[in-house]
């Protein structure tokens, strides 16, 4: 049986980033991707995304979001869409799908703005981690990256910026609303009582 072209784009795209990304990426690694990737389907499922067409999008532009970290740190996500751009018509998609795609990626830059449905998928699907309970886990792997490219110099300040990040972040679909919300506000309160313990 010949492979789907998802199949294709998955195989190229995640072997790519799983022999090429910088080791010091141990947050915006393969790893994430997939995660995001499977986050992004389950998603959808749950908020009745039907169309084999819209989830096929969908799907390519998890693959796809993070890939600017194989050209570089800053800008990722505009280099995401050039990476895009470049791959995917070997693919057999269109000017369109691909502008789609490259829209979806883009919605992931923080401060998130959404403005459909499916790029309130991925972006809830970026960040489903902050209301789960491999948080505190996953949270570490992105300190550690912070510290490798000089973005913080210790823990306090990660804390903090944890706080900042937290309480200024929402999620957008019903999903994300009921399933990852309350958690997300219980790792919030106990980072604030971190920073609150005398040192």
């Amino acid at each position: 049986m010949p492979q789907t072209k998802l199949q294709l784009v998955y195989q190229h795209i995640v072997t790519k980033l799983q022999e090429e990304l910088p080791v010091e990426l141990s947050y915006h690694c393969a790893r994430h991707t997939l995660d995001v990737f499977h986050q992004a389907q389950a998603i959808a499922e749950y908020e009745g995304i039907k169309d084999p067409e819209e989830l096929l999008l969908l799907q390519v532009s998890a693959l796809y979001h993070d890939s600017g970290f194989l050209q570089a740190y800053d800008q990722h996500e505009e280099k995401s869409c050039d990476l895009a751009r470049a791959d995917l018509p070997g693919f057999g998609f269109s000017p369109a799908q691909i502008e789609t795609i490259c829209g979806l990626i883009l919605a992931t830059k923080v401060p998130q703005v959404p403005q459909t449905k499916l790029q309130e998928i991925l972006c809830d699907a970026d960040l489903d981690y902050l209301g789960r309970n491999d948080f505190f886990q996953i949270g570490e792997t992105l300190f550690q990256e912070f510290l490798s490219y000089g973005v913080l110099q210790d823990e306090v300040r990660w804390n903090q910026l944890q706080v900042r990040f937290l309480e200024n972040h929402r999620f957008f679909t019903c999903f994300s609303k009921n399933n990852r919300e309350k958690k997300k506000q219980k790792h919030l309160k106990l980072i604030k009582a971190k920073l609150t313990q005398p040192s």
